[in-house]
C-alpha cells in the first residue's frame, strides 16, 4: 500500500478508501490506484479490513484437545454438530468459518488467529482443557467466547446450556421411572460434567435416595470406557437398575456393552444421555436424552462475540435444556 501511494502520489488512507471503494475519492484517482494495485498484484487483506472495522468477516472455530486425548473433540458426535450449527449460522451472515484443532502445546495459536488478521475472533470449545489460559487470554483483551459452562473465578465469556438442569432432569426422570440404584458416568474435573453431577445429586437428595459412591464413574464425554465400568459392575455384583450418562456418545458405549454381557436396556437397565445427537433418535433402543439446543447455541455465540470484537462487555449466557423421551429409560409412549 506504501509502494501505491507513493507511485500515485497520494496518501496511504487514500489508496485504502480508494481500494474499497469510497465515494468520498474521485473516479479517476480510484481507476488510476486500482490500476497500480493490479500491475503490482496486490490484494487487500479482508480479515484485517475487517478487524480494523471491528466487523466479524472470518471467525476461528477452534477445538481443544488434552495431552491423552488430543483428537478427542473430533470424536464427539455433539461437537461436530455444534461445528455445523455454527457453519449454518455463519453462513447466513454471509461470514465464513476457519476451523482449527488445538492441543495444550499450541495455545498461542488463539491470539495468533487474530493477531496475524486471519480470524476477528474465536470460538473456543473443550474449556476444561485451558481453562487458566483462556482467562489470561481474555485478561489481554482476545476477542473469544467458549462454549461450556461458567463456573468460579471464570474471566472470559461463556455460552452454555443449563448442565445442572439436564441432569436434574435425566435423574427425576429415572426416578420416576422406579430406578434407585442410579449410576453416573462422568468425570467430575470437567465442568459441564461437573454441573451434570450436581443436577444427578440433587434428584437424588429430593427423593431420599442415597447417592452411592460405587456407582459414580469418572468416564470422559467421548472415552470408551464404558466396558470397563459395567465389568466393574458384574464383578462386583452391583448393576444399577437406572444409569445417567454424561453425554450421548457414552450412553450408546453403555448400552453395548451391557448387551455384550447379556443384559438389556431398558429391560435390564433404564439409560438417559445427555446431549441429543442426531444419531440417538436412530439407535436401538433409540436414546432417552437431554437435549441442547445446538441452533441456539450457535446463534447465541456468534452474537456474543460479535459484541466482544465490538469491544463491548458480556455476561455469561445460559441457555436451556430439555428432556427427549425415548426408549432407552423404558417410558417411551
Amino acid at each position: 500500500m506504501v509502494d501505491i501511494a507513493r507511485m500515485a502520489g497520494v496518501s496511504n488512507a487514500t489508496v485504502s478508501r480508494a481500494l474499497s471503494g469510497s465515494p468520498l475519492i474521485p473516479q479517476e484517482t480510484r481507476d488510476r490506484i486500482t490500476e497500480l494495485a493490479r500491475s503490482l498484484n496486490y490484494r487487500v487483506n479482508a480479515s484485517a479490513a475487517n478487524l480494523r472495522k471491528q466487523a466479524v468477516s472470518t471467525v476461528g472455530v477452534v477445538m481443544l484437545g488434552s495431552a491423552e486425548r488430543p483428537a478427542q473433540a473430533v470424536a464427539d458426535p455433539f461437537i461436530m454438530a455444534m461445528v455445523a450449527s455454527l457453519a449454518d449460522v455463519l453462513a447466513e451472515r454471509g461470514q465464513d468459518m476457519l476451523l482449527a484443532r488445538c492441543g495444550p502445546d499450541r495455545l498461542q495459536m488463539l491470539p495468533d488467529l487474530v493477531r496475524t488478521g486471519r480470524a476477528a475472533g474465536v470460538v473456543v470449545m473443550g474449556q476444561w482443557v485451558a481453562h487458566e489460559a483462556l482467562n489470561a487470554m481474555a485478561r489481554q483483551g482476545l476477542p473469544m467466547v467458549v462454549w461450556g459452562a461458567s463456573v468460579p473465578g471464570t474471566v472470559y465469556p461463556v455460552v452454555g446450556s443449563d448442565n445442572e438442569h439436564g441432569g436434574y432432569l435425566a435423574t427425576r426422570h429415572l426416578l420416576a421411572q422406579g430406578c434407585r440404584r442410579i449410576a453416573y458416568l462422568g468425570r467430575l474435573d470437567q465442568p459441564e460434567s461437573a454441573l451434570r453431577h450436581r443436577g444427578y445429586l440433587r434428584a437424588l437428595h429430593e427423593a431420599g435416595v442415597v447417592a452411592a459412591p460405587g456407582l459414580q464413574h469418572p468416564v470422559d464425554f467421548s472415552q470408551p470406557g464404558s466396558q470397563a465400568v459395567v465389568d466393574q459392575w458384574l464383578a462386583d455384583q452391583s448393576i444399577p437398575d437406572g444409569v445417567f450418562a454424561c453425554s450421548d456418545l457414552v450412553a450408546m458405549g453403555v448400552v453395548s456393552a451391557l448387551a455384550a454381557r447379556g443384559l438389556s436396556v431398558p429391560a435390564d437397565v433404564k439409560l438417559v444421555g445427555f446431549d441429543d445427537v442426531a444419531l440417538a433418535a436412530h439407535v436401538h433402543p433409540s436414546l432417552t436424552t437431554v437435549r441442547q439446543d445446538m441452533a441456539l447455541a450457535a446463534r447465541t455465540l456468534v452474537a456474543v462475540l460479535e459484541r466482544q470484537v465490538q469491544g463491548l462487555p458480556d455476561a455469561a449466557q445460559l441457555l436451556p435444556t430439555t428432556l427427549v423421551v425415548r426408549d432407552s429409560s423404558g417410558a417411551a409412549a
